[in-house]
Parts: structure tokens; C-alpha cells; sequence
């Protein structure tokens, strides 16, 4: 057989094989865009990064306090958003910057705890109004997500201290866990150390987003309630940011600078791969994923919700990340929803 019918017969040979296997190992499936968010005032759009779902099932998220043309001024403004995607209400935070991150409903008091990134303090807000007040302050912190436990202390982290505080429902702080684990390390992009907390089921692990890392953290919580040693679960995650926990331990991540839902089991396994950037409409509105940042499951457990902060890094101080030329293109701020479901994974080989 002459070199050209061997180079033909193999070449037919890998059509073929490529033709019988998906063209993608990971079923991604649909992200929809749940809702774009209104103005904060006339003319003046604002990026979002927080998101949680209340009792009620509806979704809240505060304004981070960027847009295309860089950093806002004023108070920050509360969106709430109905299942359906209506935004329901805004209401301006009161005594803010204009810069808010992570939030959540204590499980003791009701209350909506809310973090305020550029003030380095954490508001309870009264989500109707938008009344708040101050909770703790910790100076010098880059206070960025929070959780709670099930007596109600929360557990927030500082992207810039390389801290986990915990803080009481009276509002006492102390330093639960702290080290080089959670910092952003020296030069590294998007420069956020520790980020999304959240715990298991059984509230015996806490999980800690290193997005400048690339690394999910895992701190073992002794039975007096201090934290263990911490330890690297996986690495290798572009920029994970806001995390969830799912019923079967299963953490959900949000590869901000990957536009992707990475999903790992609680051994560090990476399970499915969801959602993706898809480009931006003839309106400005982005499709798909573009820098998620916060994610949280429906009050069934049936839909997730994710923020997009589709954040020009350098507005914040860091270098240009792989999708940086895009939030420029933006006209309109997110939120997706997409089915909180696992694909099967394919076996090819059998």
C-alpha cells in the first residue's frame, strides 16, 4: 500500500471515530438569562455580584457598584427578583458604599446580613426599605461571602486579609481561620484570595473559594465548633468564586474566568461542566455565562441562579483577564438560570 492510501485510510479511520463520539465530553446544557436588571438611576447601570434565594423564593441581589465606565459613587441598591424573573423591587441601601458583596438570611434572626466591600462592614438591611445597620466592621478587609451555621453565627470571607471570620448574631468578630491558603498571593488575576464559603450538610467541613489560587480550600470544624487544619481539596479551577452545596454533598462552583458552573463531589472529582459564554445579543446583553460570580439553588432545588459580574478587571486594579474585552461590550446586567441537574457523563469505552 503506498504512503498517500495509508494517510487516506487513517484519515477515513478518524473521521469515523470522531463521528461516533460526542463532540463534547461534558453535557452543558441551557442557561437562560432570568432577568436583566433595571437601572440604579436613570441612565446609570451597576454590576452585581451577590446573590442568595430568601425564605419567600425570591431572589436578592445588592449592586457591586461598576459599570463600562469604572466605579460608581453613592449608596448601593437591593434587587429583588421573583422566581419568574420580575424584578419585584430595588430599594437603595442606606448608609452604604457603593460597592456589596455576599449576603444571606441569618437562620436565627430572619435578617438579611449584607456585606459592604468598601466599607469593610457587614449591614443587616431591611430588604423592603433598604434601612440598615451596622452589624460589625472589620477595617482593612476585603469582605467578600458569607455563610451561616445553624446557631446562626456567620462565617465570612476576606479576600485581601486571608482571613474566615466568624461573627456572632450579636455582631462579635474573632478570626476563625486564617494563612496563606486564603490570601491572593502577589500579582495573581482576578486578585481575590479567599471567596465563596459554604458548608456540607452535616456542617462538619467548611469549603473556602481561593479565586486568585485557582483552589477549593477545605477546613475540617472541630466538635467545639474551632476550625481544623485547612487543606487543598482541588486546584486548577479558573478563578472560582461563589460556591453552593447540593443535597449529596456536591460542591457547585462558579469559574468566573472559565464563564462555567464547575461541579466537583466532596472527594475533589470533577462531575459536569455547566454553561458557558455564548456571546452578546444586538442589545448588549450577554448570552450564557460571563464572569459568574455568585450562585444559589432554587428554594426546590430544581433551578440554579447566577450572577454575572461582568467585571472589566481593571477597574478593580488587576490586569486583563480572558474575558475582560467583552464586559465592555455590555449594556445590561444579569442574572442566569439554568436546570440544577448532572448530566451522565459518558462512557466511551464501554
Amino acid at each position: 500500500m503506498t504512503r498517500f492510501k495509508i494517510r487516506a485510510a487513517a484519515l477515513g479511520l478518524t473521521i469515523g471515530f470522531l463521528a461516533a463520539t460526542p463532540a463534547s465530553a461534558w453535557e452543558r446544557g441551557p442557561v437562560d438569562v432570568l432577568t436583566v436588571l433595571p437601572d440604579v438611576t436613570p441612565g446609570v447601570q451597576s454590576s452585581v455580584e451577590g446573590l442568595t434565594v430568601g425564605p419567600d423564593g425570591n431572589i436578592y441581589v445588592p449592586t457591586f457598584g461598576f459599570n463600562t465606565q469604572g466605579a460608581l459613587t453613592g449608596n448601593a441598591v437591593l434587587f429583588v427578583i421573583s422566581p419568574n424573573g420580575k424584578v419585584i423591587r430595588k430599594a437603595t441601601i442606606q448608609n452604604s458604599s457603593p460597592h456589596m458583596l455576599g449576603l444571606a438570611f441569618s437562620p436565627s434572626s430572619g435578617n438579611l446580613w449584607v456585606l459592604d466591600f468598601g466599607a469593610g462592614k457587614i449591614l443587616e438591611v431591611n430588604p423592603f426599605n433598604g434601612y440598615s445597620t451596622v452589624k460589625a466592621t472589620i477595617p482593612n478587609s476585603g469582605l467578600n461571602a458569607l455563610t451561616f451555621d445553624s446557631s446562626g453565627n456567620a462565617y465570612v470571607s476576606d479576600s485581601f486579609g486571608g482571613f474566615i471570620w466568624k461573627v456572632t448574631p450579636a455582631g462579635t468578630v474573632t478570626a476563625w481561620a486564617s494563612g496563606p491558603l486564603f490570601s491572593p498571593g502577589t500579582g495573581l488575576t482576578p486578585p481575590f484570595g479567599a471567596n465563596g464559603v459554604e458548608f456540607n450538610n452535616a456542617h462538619t467541613m467548611l469549603y473556602v473559594a481561593n479565586t486568585a489560587q485557582h483552589q477549593i480550600i477545605q477546613i475540617p470544624v472541630n466538635a467545639d465548633g474551632s476550625a481544623g487544619t485547612p487543606s487543598i481539596l482541588i486546584t486548577g479551577i479558573n478563578a472560582p468564586d461563589g460556591i453552593a452545596i447540593d443535597g449529596k454533598d456536591n460542591i457547585w462552583i462558579c469559574a468566573n474566568q472559565e464563564d462555567e458552573i464547575v461541579v466537583i463531589d466532596k472527594t475533589g472529582k470533577v462531575i459536569a461542566k455547566l454553561g458557558d459564554f455564548s456571546g452578546i445579543d444586538h442589545k448588549g446583553i450577554a448570552q450564557g455565562l460571563l464572569f459568574p460570580a455568585s450562585l444559589a439553588f432554587s428554594k426546590d432545588k430544581s433551578t440554579l441562579y447566577v450572577s454575572n459580574l461582568t467585571l472589566y478587571l481593571p477597574y478593580a486594579g488587576a490586569e486583563p483577564a480572558i474575558d475582560s474585552a467583552w464586559t465592555l461590550q455590555v449594556k445590561g446586567y444579569t442574572v442566569s438560570q439554568l436546570p440544577a441537574v448532572i448530566p451522565p457523563f459518558p462512557d466511551r469505552f464501554h
